[in-house]
């Protein structure tokens, strides 16, 4: 059983190493904010509650988010494990995650500030298939267009420069504090998020055993 958290700030790479080490381990890859747009997207029930929220620019609660978590982890796919990337996001989900599904290590990404700075500003994102760039550490074959499907790329409201410095206040306040609530479990893996990708690869293999 590989139930996984990766825990980091915004532009850590937990999305990229989450992706690949879940291809290898045969589990899914599962992110809050991508389980809430398509449940969104398919209009289930619990989908349009999180509508409504969206739409009067509330955030969805933690109740909720843990209900259509809790529906994703209920497939048969998700049996043998699970990679939480993201989520939860403080305390109270983590102590709400815990009743349904208790993790097995959670490895936490950790990288200077001005380096996230640098990620989080040159990050585009596919809107087809979420996958992830850098205009500076990972940049497309072709500049502003996805290397999967040629579409082309855009960057999220929330990584321009005027929402970074907001983003890591709210991490350095309601996440950080988990790092402590996750080593007293004796399940927190902490790792250098930096250099390439497959170095970092290499030592998330590490952590996860």
């Amino acid at each position: 059983m590989h139930r996984i958290v990766f825990l980091g700030p915004p532009g850590a790479g937990k999305g990229t190493q989450a992706a690949t080490l879940a291809r290898s381990l045969s589990i899914p890859h599962l992110s809050t904010g991508d389980l809430l747009r398509g449940a969104v997207a398919a209009k289930t029930p619990l989908g349009l509650s999180a509508e409504g929220h969206i739409r009067a620019g509330r955030l969805v609660p933690d109740s909720l988010v843990l209900e259509i978590l809790g529906e994703r982890l209920a497939r048969p796919d998700a049996g043998g494990g699970f990679l939480l990337d993201g989520f939860p996001r403080n305390l109270a989900q983590a102590e709400a995650l815990a009743q349904r599904a208790p993790l097995d290590v959670v490895v936490a990404f950790e990288l200077p500030m001005d380096l996230l700075m640098t990620r989080l500003t040159g990050r585009r994102t596919c809107p087809k298939c979420n996958t992830v760039y850098n205009v500076v550490t990972q940049p497309p074959r072709v500049t502003d267009r996805c290397d999967l499907d040629g579409t082309p790329l855009v960057q999220r409201a929330d990584d321009r420069p005027e929402a970074v410095g907001t983003r890591l206040q709210v991490y350095r306040t309601e996440t950080e504090p988990l790092f402590q609530y996750y080593t007293t479990q004796g399940i927190l893996r902490p790792i250098d998020a930096t250099g390439t990708p497959a170095e970092v690869a290499s030592r998330v293999r590490t952590a996860v055993g």
